[in-house]
């Protein structure tokens, strides 16, 4: 294929990942659990019959290429429609190209890019038109079809689940690329190698960086690995703040402290920090670790949680990031209790189950005399009046709670004191209840 990257004459930019897609399916790179030979979707292709389809994976993987080289293999018309551009009226006009393809005796392939950017009624409009067969619908998203597109759009197509690029799949794509460009210059294997580790699975972002490099290193003749070092200063990672690759990053963070091991919290926390999370979310996350995966094992890590919290507010970065890395670690090496976290979803739970039960009159506060006459406060019992300030089977629920437990402790860190603590406090409750019902002699 000629290109005039390196030409004289360039009347219309395009991007080089644009210009170089694949053409067939033997030049497509990844994905072969998807379309190699003998999946279910390639026997589909090789025999001229579609269904309609969502692939779903993050940015730079195929999606598109795949849709395009879809079209090409069942000899369809292929419309395109971004979600994020388009609205109610291109949506019909493409119906109407379709119905029309339709009637002079072709298919259409309809791609829809970033689906679940159109709303539920929106994606409800594709309905009729899948059903009866005006189009085949494909659609791609970078989020979790599940939670994004329609119970109804979803089962009438299959979901296709699309991976993320190794480096030397990578590797594979840059060297189709230079094998197509006129005049590209020699480059250095290590630089290319350097070049797919940083672009993160992405196909797209692969190029884009090669493109660029070799603009770069047009003067020279030659793409070494100091130019692509030059070109990456600044690279970031792909992170969606708000999209699904994001949770997953957290959530790794949490199940890594929580699984005590401090290295791979580190790993994930340094992972965010590189993707450009603000370090103040995970800051708040990392509080909310504390009190759910080490509670009162280690009360400690609360307050270093929090000093954390307030040292990246107070200074920024890096000296912030530092703190939150130190309470990272100190969580992931903590001993471990949910027993608060468990105790307060009990507690939810019962409360959203009993009926609203009146706070028992010895527990009320009567700082009026008529409150007083109708008994409030009456026979309650200071527990600091009492032998070893405890109030020996007094009764703080309401009655028909009593003897409830909510927070059972674990033998961890210093809730396994406290845990003794309760039990004893427990055993003194029974022995004030024997001694105020004696059992009878039979």
């Amino acid at each position: 294929m000629s290109d005039d990257l390196f030409g004289s004459h360039q009347p219309a930019y395009e991007p080089l990942a644009s210009r170089l897609r694949p053409q067939t399916l033997d030049e497509y790179v990844g994905q072969e659990h998807v379309v190699g030979p003998g999946t279910p979707l390639r026997r589909s292709l090789d025999n001229g019959e579609l269904h309609s389809i969502i692939f779903w994976g993050p940015p730079g993987v195929g999606k598109t290429t795949l849709a395009r080289l879809i079209a090409h293999y069942v000899d369809a018309s292929f419309l395109t429609i971004s979600a994020v551009m388009s609205g109610v009226k291109d949506i019909r006009d493409a119906v109407v190209r379709a119905q029309q393809s339709r009637a002079a005796g072709r298919k259409t392939v309809l791609f829809i890019d970033e689906v679940h950017r159109f709303n539920k009624s929106q994606q409800d409009a594709f309905l009729p038109y899948v059903e009866d067969g005006t189009f085949l619908f494909v659609g791609a998203t970078t989020e979790n079809p599940s939670f994004e597109l329609n119970n109804a759009l979803l089962s009438r197509a299959q979901v296709y689940i699309l991976k993320s690029l190794l480096p030397e799949q990578i590797e594979q794509v840059l060297q189709q690329a230079l094998a197509k460009l006129d005049g590209a210059p020699q480059v250095e294997a290590q630089a290319l190698q350097r070049i797919a580790q940083a672009s993160d699975g992405d196909a797209r972002k692969s190029l884009n960086l090669l493109e660029f490099a070799l603009q770069l290193a047009k003067a020279e003749g030659r793409l070494d690995i100091e130019v692509v070092d030059q070109l990456l200063a600044n690279n970031l990672r792909r992170f969606d703040k708000g999209g699904e690759a994001f949770y997953d990053q957290i959530s790794a963070l949490h199940k890594s402290v929580r699984g005590s091991d401090p290295d791979a919290a580190m790993y994930w926390f340094v992972r965010m920090l590189d993707g450009g999370c603000d370090p103040l979310y995970i800051a708040r996350r990392v509080v909310r670790m504390a009190s759910e995966d080490i509670g009162n094992a280690d009360p400690r890590a609360l307050a270093l949680c929090t000093n954390a919290w307030d040292v990246q507010t107070r200074l920024g970065s890096p000296e912030g990031e530092l703190a939150i890395a130190q309470a990272v670690v100190y969580l992931a090496c903590a001993p471990k209790s949910n027993a608060v976290y468990m105790a307060y979803n009990n507690a939810r739970a019962m409360i959203a189950e009993q009926p609203s039960y009146e706070v028992p009159l010895h527990l009320r506060n009567a700082p009026t005399k008529l409150m007083k006459e109708s008994g409030y406060g009456e026979e309650y019992r200071y527990a600091h009046n009492e032998p070893e300030a405890f109030a020996a089977g007094e009764n703080y629920f309401p009655p028909e709670l009593k003897d409830t437990h909510l927070y059972e402790p674990t033998p961890r860190g210093l809730e396994g004191k406290i845990g003794q603590k309760l039990e004893y406090l427990r055993q003194l409750n029974q022995q004030s209840s024997q001694q105020r019902y004696p059992k009878e002699e039979h």
